[in-house]
């Protein structure tokens, strides 16, 4: 008769050696999961079967999720220009920091935080240089805002050029950010009663500097060092961005590192040869900061196909640098007829809202348009309404009704109505 084996003996060192043998067998599981998942291997069809991959330090997406922003102009170097977010594939109001628009002009600088320094001085009674560390110290705020680029939607004002919403109106994004209130800095800078402005200066190569009246600096204005629950991503201002609420995308200074108080606006590059818009006169608008009310269809949008005839969720972002959005209207029929859509909670000043509207298509050819009208009454403008003051020599502060047409196939187009 064989002799039934003993026990192994119970001991720490023996536990200790069970549990190494464990962990060495799910490691080389878990990385033979990886392994699977990075060589793109199909995924299991019962995932429940299967060990799954690594968790991570800092998360990652599905490797089942694509979205991405797309620069332009393509002719420009990377260091140069815009990179557009997909409005078409976000959901809600908050754009992810990766999928955030960024507008550059000399490329994305890499700043060391331990090092960096905002400067407050000029008209003041005690200039202060603080670290990003004592900035944090101070009592500070979270609220959702959008920026747009005052450049987007830039391609039509002549033609509809753009393929798809991305490109027509991507250069937007909304964040929930997190900082600083510039008024409590500049009080506790002393700044004098006779200052009525401020320049803002970033660190980048292009040395952005631009002039901001006093009484917007000391309303709600932020020095932000969050961006949705985190530091800011570099090309969106990392370590500290002005955030300006409901004004041009390039007010919202990126690495923020010194504002200079005036009693004049400075007349910089950015707000004298550029950032003005050519009247039909000949003169040329500047200071044109606010951000007027703006939405746009993102589904069905340019380059969609709607399946078949049948029902359609229309959706799309409304948007007013004045203030809350109080309606979103929607014309399947190029302007002709308007259906009131509906507006998904919550709805908050200078932040992106959600709006949808039901939509039985019949198969037909059809224009689909959305019309915004913000807390003052202001109502989204037809191109026309908008070109006939502006004329077509602008550049900037495009937010003319946007059009996409559904053809017989399904499939969408940008045309102008």
């Amino acid at each position: 008769m064989n002799p039934v084996p003993a026990p192994e003996p119970s001991s720490p060192d023996v536990a200790r050696r069970r549990f190494l043998k464990a962990g060495v067998a799910l490691g080389a599981a878990l990385a033979a999961g990886a392994t699977r998942s990075a060589a793109g291997q199909p995924a299991s069809d019962d995932p429940s079967r299967v060990v799954g991959g690594p968790m991570r330090p800092y998360g990652d997406r599905s490797r089942f999720e694509e979205a991405v922003r797309q620069k332009g102009p393509p002719s420009m170097p990377d260091e140069w220009g815009g990179n557009f977010t997909p409005l078409d594939e976000t959901l809600g109001i908050i754009t992810p920091s990766a999928l955030h628009f960024e507008v550059c002009r000399g490329g994305v600088p890499e700043i060391d935080p331990q090092k960096h320094r905002l400067l407050i001085h000029g008209m003041v009674d005690r200039p202060l240089t603080l670290t990003i560390d004592e900035i944090k110290r101070l009592p500070s705020t979270s609220r959702i805002f959008f920026i747009e680029c005052a450049g987007n939607t830039r391609s039509e004002w002549r033609a509809p050029l753009a393929p798809n919403v991305q490109f027509t109106h991507g250069l937007t994004s909304c964040s929930e950010w997190t900082g600083v209130a510039l008024s409590l800095l500049l009080r506790e800078a002393g700044a004098h009663k006779g200052a009525t402005w401020i320049v803002a200066e970033g660190a980048d190569a292009t040395g952005n500097e631009r002039s901001i009246p006093m009484a917007k600096a000391m309303d709600d204005v932020l020095v932000a060092y969050g961006q949705n629950g985190e530091a800011p991503r570099p090309g969106n201002g990392y370590p500290l961005r002005l955030l300006v609420p409901g004004w041009e995308g390039n007010v919202n200074v990126k690495w923020l590192r010194r504002i200079q108080v005036v009693d004049r606006p400075y007349m910089t590059r950015m707000e004298s040869p550029d950032h003005t818009s050519l009247m039909p006169d000949g003169k040329a608008r500047q200071f044109m900061f606010v951000m007027e009310a703006k939405s746009v269809i993102t589904s069905p949008s340019g380059g969609h196909r709607v399946p078949g005839p049948g029902f359609c969720e229309i959706r799309g972002l409304a948007w007013s640098g004045r203030g809350l959005v109080r309606r979103v209207e929607v014309s399947v029929d190029g302007g002709k007829t308007w259906r009131d859509a509906k507006l998904q909670a919550p709805v908050l000043r200078f932040g992106h809202a959600r709006f949808r509207l039901d939509w039985r298509w019949d198969g037909r050819p059809a224009v689909l348009q959305s019309r915004c009208t913000d807390e003052t009454g202001y109502v989204q403008p037809t191109l026309a309404e908008l070109t006939k003051v502006r004329g077509l020599n602008s550049i900037y502060h495009n937010n003319a009704i946007q059009g996409w047409k559904v053809a017989a196939d399904g499939s969408v187009h940008n045309v102008h109505t």
